[in-house]
C-alpha cells in the first residue's frame, strides 16, 4: 500500500523554518527551486502576498517528527 502523504514543515530540508522545505518535500521537488519560485512570486507580483502566506503556514503547518 502505498504511505499517505502529509503536509509538514521539514526537519531536514529548512533554511527559516522548513515550510517551503516541506512543500518541496510533499512535491517531490527540489527545494531550491521551490524557494527560488516562492521569492520571485513574492517580489514581482502585486497579487502574491509572499510574507503573509509563508506566516500563516508556518503557524498552521505541523512540523514532522523524526
Amino acid at each position: 500500500m502505498s504511505e499517505e502523504k502529509k503536509l509538514m514543515r521539514s526537519n531536514t530540508n529548512k533554511v527559516f523554518a522548513g515550510v517551503l522545505g516541506g512543500i518541496a518535500e510533499y512535491l517531490s521537488m527540489d527545494p531550491t527551486m521551490v524557494r527560488i519560485v516562492y521569492t520571485i512570486l513574492t517580489l514581482c507580483t502585486a497579487a502574491f502576498p509572499g510574507l503573509l502566506i509563508y506566516i500563516i503556514m508556518l503557524l498552521i503547518m505541523p512540523i514532522k517528527a523524526e
